[in-house]
């Protein structure tokens, strides 16, 4: 099977695919990144963000960074264009930027990117959500989450893939004593049951990449935390 996967991917690096990616200062969008360029699967990739990012090392020498304004995004809608792929790995937290900025960055940002990439020409866009979400919860953050699912998939791109991690284990930057706090209760048991409760982000960031590779004759992909541990974890073994 890993042989077989080497072949695929090596198929799909002779495509001369181009990708990018929203969210890149985020964790999962700093995996991402470094994901692919390690496994060099991109003729071209795209950063798409507030700020340049300090990208120093001759392996990122050719990224392209693509600064815009969030809440201008039709100003840059060129940013959007000619790409084959789109990763969006957006998202903030009611807690950090209140629930109206949470509304704006989940599903404002996501959903007028996604319709930007699909204006563009993006064939095959990704969505980083949650587990849990549904548009119709009660509780605001799975809610969005779901609506945002939703209306993205209503944009009818040629194929669409939704990835719901549940924790995200990583050693976040950002300060949220919260994510903290459930980390360390969740620790024992990802040991014990590691696709039950959480997710390591380098697991997710390789199993968004696999998941490109693989292909799929399927317009819509919903991937829950057990199938992100089982594509994040595939035997892949060096030609």
């Amino acid at each position: 099977m890993a042989n077989d996967f080497n072949t695929k991917e090596e198929d799909y690096k002779k495509l001369n695919k181009s990708c990018f990616i929203l969210g890149a200062t985020g964790e999962t969008g700093q995996e991402l990144l470094k994901e692919i360029i390690h496994r060099q699967l991109f003729s071209k990739i795209t950063v798409i963000g507030r700020r340049k990012l300090p990208l120093e090392d001759e392996a990122y020498k050719d990224v392209v960074q693509e600064v815009v304004d969030f809440d201008k995004l039709d100003d840059s809608a060129a940013a959007f264009q000619g790409h084959d792929v789109g990763f969006c790995c957006l998202g903030t937290t009611k807690a950090k930027s209140g629930e109206a900025g949470f509304i704006r960055v989940d599903h404002d940002y996501v959903l007028k990117s996604a319709q930007l990439a699909k204006a563009g020409g993006c064939k095959h866009f990704n969505l980083e959500s949650s587990k849990g979400a549904d548009k119709g919860s009660s509780f605001l953050y799975l809610r969005v989450k779901g609506e945002v699912e939703a209306e993205v998939g209503e944009l009818d791109f040629e194929r669409y893939t939704i990835f719901r991690p549940a924790v995200l284990l990583c050693d976040r930057k950002e300060s949220r004593p919260t994510e903290w706090m459930t980390r360390k209760v969740l620790a024992p048991i990802a040991y014990m049951f590691p696709s039950a409760l959480s997710v390591p982000v380098k697991v997710l960031a390789k199993a968004m990449v696999n998941n490109v590779v693989l292909q799929s004759d399927q317009k819509a992909e919903l991937l829950e935390n057990k199938a992100i541990h089982m594509l994040g974890n595939m035997e892949k073994t060096k030609g």
